[in-house]
Parts: C-alpha cells; sequence; structure tokens
C-alpha cells in the first residue's frame, strides 16, 4: 500500500506561503498539531466580539460560520451547541431552529459533514486534510 500524502498550504499575514506536507499515517494528534501551526501562522483568525466589533456588522449566518470555524475546528457539534454558544458569546438571541438551518445549509455547500443517527444531528467541519483523506480513501477502493 503506498504512503499517504497530505500537503496543506497556508498564507500568513504577509502573504508568504507555507506549505507542510504529512507522509505515512495521518493521526488526530498530528492532525491537531497542524492546526496549532495555522493558526500559528494566522490562517485561522481568532474572531473575538469583545477584541473585535465588525463581528456584529456581519449576518447571522455569517457570525455562526465563524463561531463554527473557531470553536469546532475537528470535533462533532449539534445546532444546540451552536445556539448555546452564540447566544453566550455574542449576547444576542437565536432560535434553534434558525442554527439549524444555517447549518444545514453549510452541510449542502460542503462545509459541513452531517451525522445522524435517531433524531441527533451532529455536524463537523470537513477540513481540507478530511477532503484529501476522502479521496485518498476512494482511489484505494
Amino acid at each position: 500500500m503506498p504512503a499517504k500524502k497530505i500537503r496543506v498550504e497556508v498564507f500568513d499575514g504577509g502573504g508568504s506561503r507555507y506549505t507542510i506536507t504529512f507522509e505515512g499515517q495521518v493521526t488526530r494528534e498530528k492532525a491537531l498539531h497542524l492546526l496549532d501551526i495555522v493558526e500559528l501562522l494566522g490562517g485561522m483568525p481568532n474572531v473575538n466580539p469583545s477584541e473585535n466589533q465588525t463581528i456584529f456588522n456581519l449576518s447571522k449566518q455569517d457570525k455562526v460560520r465563524l463561531l463554527v470555524g473557531r470553536n469546532f475546528p475537528i470535533v462533532w457539534f449539534s445546532s444546540k451547541d451552536v445556539q448555546n454558544l452564540y447566544e453566550k458569546e455574542l449576547k444576542e438571541p437565536i432560535s434553534l431552529s434558525t442554527v439549524a438551518t444555517y447549518l444545514s445549509r453549510m452541510a449542502y455547500r460542503g462545509i459541513l459533514s452531517k451525522s445522524s443517527a435517531s433524531n441527533k444531528i451532529r455536524y463537523r467541519i470537513i477540513t481540507q486534510i478530511a477532503k484529501e483523506a476522502l479521496n485518498l480513501a476512494k482511489d484505494n477502493k
């Protein structure tokens, strides 16, 4: 079986490009380490409403997308998790049905992966690593 290879490119605020390549087995620990590196290089913006007032000028859907990207980069989450986070961090109400609609749209657009098991719908961000791993799995079949 050939070695698995995943390449990630990150651009920092100054326009520099960094290329990170994994070869071999990609583990959760390696993926977390990669996300730490990406964040250090400025590839994942840290949006904190108390520090950045521009978030309040965004639409609710954009706010949900930013909160999901910042708080759930590699874990499964529910609509209720996002609703609680939204109301806690932004101090404004949002209905559960609104959150569920936005997450469903994000899943339809290929931003999120959706898993359903007996009335419990969970979502997870589809990262470039996950997309490439899915492509590798398809190629190996």
